[in-house]
C-alpha cells in the first residue's frame, strides 16, 4: 500500500457518467503526465463496472495511483445504494488495484467495523464535506479524529476570505495527522494552491476535457505551471490581488511568472473580496500571513483606513494599489502613478504639456496627481461634474464638461474610465475625432481598444493600457522583493494571459 508521502500533490477528479468515458478521460490524463486520479464511482451508471475497470486502466498505466470514491446521495454524492453496497463497491475497487479509498464521515461513523477491514489494504481517507459554509473547525476536527483513518479530508464552502485560513490552519495545526483541506467556491480558491504549503498531502484539480467535481476546481496545468503547487515550500511567501470581481485579473499570471523567472519561493493568488468583506480580508492577511498584495476595484480608496503607513503621493491621490508588510505594519503605495508617467514620458516632454484626463475615479485621480507633479497642464473631463471639479481642484487642473471640448486640442489624452473594456469592446468616450496627439488608454483588456483603433486610424501615437499595467506591476514586484523585475517575462506572461481570456492575439 502506498504511503501518503508517495502520493503526488495533485489529484485529478474524474466524475463521468459511463465507464468507457471515464477510462478515455483517465487515459488522456495519464498520457498528459498525471499519475494520481480519483475515480468517482458514484457518478457512474454502473459503479461496479467502474471499480473493475481500474484494473484495465492500471494494466496500461501501472505507475498511476487511483483513489476510489463512491459517495452516497445522502451525503451529496450520487450513489443511491445502501452502506453495505457502497463498501462492496469500494472493496471491489481495492481488489482491482485502487491505492486509496475515500469514505465520507457519515458512512464511517455508521459502519466502523466494515471500514476497519480496509486498513492495510489501501490508504483510507475519511472525509467531511460542508456545502453551505465553514463551521467551527475544532468541532469538525474532534469529530473526524474519533474515527481511525490513514488520512482525513475536510472540505468546506468559503463564505468570506478568512474562511480560507481557518481551513488551512487545520492541516498546519495537526502535523501528526495526514490531512487534505480545501474550501470550495471562488472565495476558497487560495486553499487549492496553499493546502500543500500548510501541510496538506494533496489538492484536487479538474480534468483536461471535462468539468470538475466541485465548485472552484481548476485544471492541473494552472496549479502546476501557473501556481507551481509542486515546487512551493512551507517557507514560500504569499502575495495576491484583492478585487471584486477578480476572475478577470491577469496579475497572477504576470507576478507568478516573475517569481519563477527570479527563482523566488513565492506565490501570487487571486482573492475575491467584496466591499463588505475588506475588514475580514485583513484577518486572512494577518494569519496566512500575506507578505504583500495588489489592490484594484473596488478597494483602492477604502483600503487606506486599514493601513499603518501610506506613501505621501498615494495619500494625496487618495488611492493605494500596492500593499506590503514591514516590521509588522501594513504599508501602502500607488504604483499606478508611475504606470502613467513613465510610458508618457518616453514619448513627450511632460513639463508644460497639455494633458486631458478622461474620468474622475481612482485611476483618473492617480494620473492627474502624477502628471501635475511632473509639470503637465491638466484638464479633466467626465460625466460627474461635481467629482470633476473636486479632482481638478485637488491637482490644480481645469474642469471641463464634455461639450466644452469643442475646439480644444491637447498634447496627450489619458483615458481612465472602463469604457471599451471587455466585454463591452465597442464603447468609446469620443464620438468624433479625438482631440489629442498622444492617446493613452488605461484599459488593457482588450489590448487594442476601440479608442486606440480610432486613434491609429487618425495617425496618432498610442500608448496601450498594457504599458501602464506592466510598469505598475514592475514597481510592485520591486517593492515586495527588493529585486529587479524581469520585465520581458512579465510582458510575455501578460500577453499570453490576455490571449487566453479573450481569444484575441496580442502580438
Amino acid at each position: 500500500m502506498p504511503t501518503t508521502r508517495s502520493f503526488p500533490r495533485i489529484c485529478i477528479a474524474l466524475g463521468l457518467a459511463d465507464v468507457r468515458t471515464l477510462l478515455d478521460h483517465a487515459r488522456r490524463e495519464a498520457g498528459a503526465g498525471e499519475s494520481f486520479l480519483e475515480f468517482r464511482l458514484d457518478f457512474l451508471d454502473n459503479p461496479c463496472a467502474g471499480a473493475c475497470a481500474i484494473a484495465e486502466f492500471l494494466e496500461q498505466y501501472p505507475d498511476c495511483l487511483v483513489l476510489a470514491t463512491c459517495r452516497r446521495h445522502q451525503n451529496h454524492g450520487k450513489f443511491n445504494g445502501s452502506i453495505e453496497q457502497q463498501f462492496e463497491i469500494l472493496d471491489l475497487a481495492v481488489r482491482h488495484g485502487a491505492a486509496a479509498i475515500d469514505v465520507e464521515i457519515e458512512t464511517a461513523e455508521m459502519a466502523p467495523i466494515r471500514l476497519s477491514q480496509f486498513h492495510g489494504r489501501a490508504l483510507v481517507i475519511v472525509s467531511y464535506h460542508n456545502f453551505e459554509a465553514t463551521p467551527p473547525m475544532d468541532t469538525v476536527v474532534n469529530r473526524m479524529l474519533r474515527t481511525p483513518a490513514d488520512a482525513y479530508k475536510i472540505v468546506t464552502t468559503a463564505r468570506k476570505p478568512s474562511d480560507n485560513v481557518r481551513v488551512l490552519s487545520v492541516a498546519k495545526g495537526l502535523p501528526r495527522h495526514k490531512m487534505v483541506v480545501l474550501a470550495m467556491g471562488e472565495l476558497g480558491f487560495p486553499t487549492r494552491v496553499l493546502s500543500p504549503v500548510f501541510g496538506g498531502i494533496f489538492s484536487y484539480a479538474a480534468p483536461l476535457y471535462a468539468e470538475g467535481t466541485a465548485a472552484g476546481q481548476v485544471g492541473a496545468k494552472y496549479l502546476r505551471h501557473l501556481y507551481r503547487v509542486e515546487k512551493l515550500t512551507k517557507a514560500a511567501k504569499i502575495y495576491g490581488v484583492i478585487a471584486d470581481p477578480v476572475r478577470h485579473s491577469i496579475s497572477p499570471a504576470v507576478h507568478n511568472r516573475a517569481f519563477q523567472a527570479r527563482r523566488i519561493d513565492a506565490v501570487y493568488l487571486p482573492y475575491l473580496v467584496s466591499p463588505a468583506q475588506l475588514r475580514d480580508f485583513f484577518s486572512l492577511a494577518g494569519k496566512l500571513p500575506l507578505a504583500g498584495f495588489s489592490v484594484t476595484l473596488p478597494h483602492k480608496q477604502k483600503i487606506l483606513r486599514y493601513l499603518d503607513w501610506v506613501d505621501p503621493l498615494a495619500r494625496r491621490i487618495g488611492a493605494v494599489n500596492t500593499v506590503w508588510r514591514k516590521a509588522g505594519k501594513w504599508r501602502g503605495a500607488n504604483t499606478d502613478a508611475a504606470g502613467v508617467v513613465e510610458p508618457l514620458g518616453r514619448i513627450l516632454r511632460l513639463a508644460q504639456s497639455s494633458v486631458l484626463i478622461v474620468g474622475n475615479g481612482g485611476a483618473a485621480r492617480g494620473a492627474a496627481c502624477a502628471l501635475s507633479d511632473a509639470g503637465a497642464k491638466i484638464s479633466i473631463v467626465g460625466r460627474n461634474a461635481d467629482r470633476i471639479r473636486a479632482l481638478a481642484k485637488a491637482c490644480n487642473g481645469e474642469p471641463l464638461l464634455r461639450e466644452q471640448l469643442q475646439g480644444r486640442y491637447f498634447d496627450a489624452i489619458v483615458h481612465a474610465t472602463p469604457l471599451g473594456m471587455f466585454p463591452n469592446v465597442h464603447e468609446c468616450f469620443f464620438n468624433g475625432s479625438i482631440p489629442g496627439d498622444v492617446i493613452f488608454d488605461m484599459v488593457y483588456n482588450p489590448l487594442e481598444t476601440e479608442l486606440l483603433k480610432r486613434a491609429r486610424a487618425e495617425n496618432k501615437k498610442v500608448v496601450p493600457g498594457l504599458d501602464m499595467f506592466i510598469e505598475q506591476a514592475v514597481r510592485q514586484f520591486e517593492i515586495w522583493t527588493g529585486e529587479t523585475a524581469p520585465r520581458p517575462a512579465m510582458l510575455k506572461a501578460a500577453c499570453e494571459a490576455l490571449e487566453q481570456k479573450t481569444g484575441v492575439p496580442t502580438r
